[in-house]
């Protein structure tokens, strides 16, 4: 094994990147552990030291992880990870919250793991000047296109920690919240987010809400934002396959990796030439394709030397540690400034499902409601949340008895 990782080498030639963690800073060192076990002696002595750098309270500046992206879904994980812990805590909020139900003990519960995962992150939000260790805290997923809920919620979460960022959907009523709470100095992580009408939705919304708030000399000391492209999503889940097949085009899972680097490159070209405030963050990565007999990893690969966000859930970082010839990866600086091949690119915009995805004007704000890959990823969210709820309900039901 490496000594440094392959997201430490990513980092090395890519100045700016972050890499976050993409769950619960709660379950990390279980997830430590975890991975450890597995490990032959010779390569667990070299992930320790890995581990160590990767997430550092005594030296926070210097850690790997610069932040965390997690929702509803992740946050039951971290419950059950310690039930025992969380038994207590769930036990004092239905004793403090008499006649409470389920749906409401949902959310306390969620807003306590958001607030001690944040914690854990202070430490290098306070050493970076408030510019990183921000955890994004989700509103609930069953309720995209609720205005008014979103608002409520978004509230709540952001008041917990100061670096607290409250993750948003990129619906129509999404990027209306978005543009209320950037007014008010709330840092925001646009999620649900697929196209690239979104994305630069999300950058302009983002963009008008700074200009309220600097009008009203809002303190934007501890603001920050990011427009969360959920790469894979649009490529497998969002059925580009399938509408390809529609006129006649066969894509490889190569050719659903560059559609998916097409639109995130893209992207990040308009937000840094126009100058928004915003970060883009990659995330929903993948490990693959293969090219010639040798797995690669194309999303890491070419957005190389981007100064962007890159969120790593657990499950993925594994697939890298066991990712096969390490050594012959190589990160080219600058990588994230190379076009998509233009063979790829010719066959991709014959189809139109990709075509509007890659025209800043494909798609009208009250078209992304109903986008495949959102409502889909919606989904997904929901039926994760749920979850949570029911778990909720079993809670409540055990310690009123």
């Amino acid at each position: 094994m490496e000594e440094k990782n392959i997201l430490e080498r990513l980092v090395e030639v890519s100045s700016g990147m972050e890499i976050w963690w993409d769950s619960s800073p709660l379950i990390y060192d279980i997830w430590c552990e975890e991975m450890l076990n597995k490990a032959t002696p010779d390569d667990a002595k070299i992930m320790e030291r890995q581990f160590e750098r990767m997430y550092n309270p005594k030296d926070p500046a210097s850690q790997l992880f610069r932040g965390v992206t997690t929702n509803p879904g992740l946050s039951l994980q971290a419950i059950k990870s310690d039930e025992g812990f969380w038994n207590k805590i769930v036990k004092d909020l239905i004793k403090n919250n008499p006649g409470i139900d389920k749906e409401s003990l949902f959310w306390l519960m969620y807003k306590q793991v958001v607030k001690r995962g944040s914690e854990m992150y202070l430490p290098l939000f306070e050493k970076s000047g408030y510019k990183q260790g921000y955890l994004s805290g989700q509103v609930d997923p069953r309720s995209p296109f609720d205005k008014e809920k979103m608002l409520r919620q978004a509230y709540e979460l952001a008041a917990l920690n100061p670096n607290v960022m409250v993750k948003i959907p990129g619906s129509k009523e999404g990027y209306e919240v978005i543009k209320i709470l950037t007014s008010r100095g709330i840092s925001t992580n646009n999620t649900l987010a697929f196209i690239l009408p979104q994305i630069m939705d999300g950058a302009k919304s983002v963009k008008e809400g700074l200009e309220m708030a600097k009008k009203n000399n809002v303190d934007l000391s501890k603001w920050r934002s990011v427009l969360t492209d959920m790469e894979a999503r649009y490529g497998d889940l969002g059925g580009l396959r399938e509408f390809g097949k529609e006129k006649g085009i066969e894509l490889s899972e190569g050719d659903i990796r560059w559609a998916e680097l097409a639109i995130f490159k893209k992207a990040y070209k308009l937000v840094k030439e126009r100058g928004y405030p915003s970060k883009m963050l990659s995330c929903s990565l993948r490990v693959g394709p293969t090219v010639n007999g040798s797995l690669r990893l194309r999303h890491l690969e070419e957005i190389a030397g981007a100064n962007v966000v890159v969120t790593c859930p657990p499950p993925f970082i594994e697939q890298l540690y066991n990712f096969p010839e390490q050594e012959k990866l190589i990160f080219e600086k600058d990588r994230i400034l190379k076009d998509i091949p233009e063979d790829v690119m010719d066959k991709l915009m014959h189809i139109p499902y990709f075509e509007r995805a890659y025209l800043e004007d494909g798609y009208s704000r009250d078209e992304y409601n109903t986008h495949p890959s959102l409502i889909r990823t919606a989904e997904q969210f929901s039926k994760a949340t749920v979850e949570m709820v029911e778990f909720a309900g079993k809670c409540l039901e055990n310690f009123k008895s």
